[in-house]
């Protein structure tokens, strides 16, 4: 499912976390078995960390070619990992210790609802890595269908420019076991880290956590999607609610105002932390005409405002994305108010391939990068503004029908692939538009992932 629209950019409009003390690799996994079950990037951090506490480590994957595919684990498996790929073995699993599950596989695999329900020590990586992280370290957790990786790039960003030492990663680019791993191996950094800001999926959160504490979680909102796998949007919203299962009062949670799914999720937690609304009070407002967001949490002492005129990142999603920010920020207890982070606005930058401007070339045509933009309900209302509509790959014609159906009312034109539809945009673009790519899903008909399509678009940004 793929998009490019062109658009006139001038239309008005805890305590549960251990500490590291030794001053070398600790081994409290010394004479116990782990299993790690998925090898991805998540997979192969939660390994290379349970080998560095000690653990006898097997990695199970399905895919027979992993080691030829990725040269990386020649150091794993000389460090100790063995693996087994392309077949199950439960016997293996059942016997070992420890089960830890990628967030790339599914609990109705490998028989790993039963373990868990038998009792077994089955782990998620993110609490897998949170049993060893420092006790001092603060996690700022972030999960919601869409904006996540702008919010933790965001709030990242502005503990940065205070100074603070802060982790930024999770389902975003480095993973928390990665982090942890760091730790155990350089243990004198262990005081310097303030600030864990984690991205989390859904899956993620399937295995409910015992060491994954955060200090401040956000839901920022839910709308249909990996729905394959969860079976309902109730499922779903309860797997984003786990963030607050191991909260305390004193602890600050965000959640999106008026989703019932959400809302009924979360209603077995509500006496576990300090609850603010994304959208109501206690929480924060954005009026985006304004360019303001309003925060009144009277239980965190914040009643301020943001003055977001001057960001940088385009869209009224990122006042949204930075307000949130914010927010959550402040409510970590680190020493930064709001009224301080006023000052960080206008050096926001989202994350590549979110809305990213790439380039603007000598016609004044402004080229922007959203990639990572696959779900089409974030785009319904943003395209109304858009002079046209250029579809193309494998879905284009569902998107088109799409968009119809939702209101859409500008031309709509089909192009073959990428390439084709930067060609029609280019001839219709004027003077002060932008070309945005908005793809609305997947696009493994052409590319690999969202990054090599965005990668691809900003090279046809760049040619003549």
């Amino acid at each position: 499912m793929n998009l490019l629209s062109l658009k006139s950019i001038h239309s008005p409009k805890s305590s549960c976390l251990r500490t590291i003390t030794a001053c070398s690799p600790r081994q409290d996994l010394k004479g116990r078995t782990v299993a790690v079950v998925g090898l991805g990037i998540s997979g192969k951090a939660a390994a290379r960390l349970a080998l560095a506490r000690g653990a006898s480590v097997v990695g199970i994957d399905q895919n027979e070619n992993l080691l030829k595919q990725d040269s990386s684990f020649v150091t794993l498996k000389d460090n100790g990992l063995d693996t087994i790929l392309g077949h199950f073995d439960w016997k293996l699993l059942n016997d070992a210790d420890v089960v830890v599950v990628s967030p790339g596989v599914s609990l109705e695999n490998y028989g790993l609802m039963y373990l868990l329900q038998s009792g077994k020590q089955v782990m998620s990586e993110l609490d897998f890595a949170a049993e060893v992280l420092p006790k001092s370290v603060k996690i700022l957790a972030v999960t919601g269908t869409n904006g996540k990786s702008t919010v933790v790039t965001f709030a990242g960003q502005m503990l940065s420019h205070f100074g603070i030492n802060t982790f930024v990663g999770g389902n975003l680019g480095t993973p928390l076991s990665e982090m942890a791993f760091e730790h155990l191996r350089s243990p004198s950094q262990e005081s310097e880290l303030k600030v864990a800001v984690v991205e989390v999926s859904s899956c993620q959160m399937e295995i409910p956590c015992v060491y994954f504490c955060p200090s401040v979680s956000v839901v920022l909102n839910l709308t249909p999607d990996h729905l394959e796998r969860h079976k309902t949007m109730l499922s779903y919203a309860e797997s984003k609610c786990r963030l607050f299962s191991h909260m305390a009062n004193t602890k600050l949670g965000l959640l999106s105002f008026g989703n019932q799914y959400l809302d009924d999720a979360v209603r077995k937690y509500w006496n576990k932390f300090n609850l603010a609304w994304i959208g109501a009070f206690p929480g924060v407002k954005i009026d985006t005409d304004a360019k303001i967001a309003t925060f009144k949490v009277p239980d965190i002492g914040v009643a301020s405002q943001l003055q977001l005129g001057g960001m940088r990142a385009i869209g009224n999603h990122n006042y949204y994305n930075a307000a949130v920010a914010a927010l959550s920020v402040a409510g970590l207890d680190v020493g930064v108010h709001v009224e301080a982070i006023n000052s960080t606005i206008e050096k926001l930058r989202p994350p590549p391939h979110r809305m990213q401007v790439v380039h603007k070339d000598i016609h004044g045509v402004t080229w922007v990068d959203d990639s990572k933009a696959t779900n089409i309900a974030l785009h319904i209302q943003g395209l109304r503004g858009h002079r046209c509509v250029i579809t193309f790959g494998s879905s284009g014609a569902m998107i088109h029908q799409t968009l119809s159906d939702n209101g859409l009312s500008i031309p709509c034109i089909q192009a073959t692939n990428l390439k084709d539809a930067v060609q029609h945009a280019r001839k219709m673009a004027k003077h002060g538009d932008a070309i945005v790519l908005s793809p609305a899903c997947a696009s493994f008909d052409e590319f690999r992932n969202f990054e090599h399509r965005g990668m691809f678009f900003q090279e046809l940004a760049f040619s003549a």
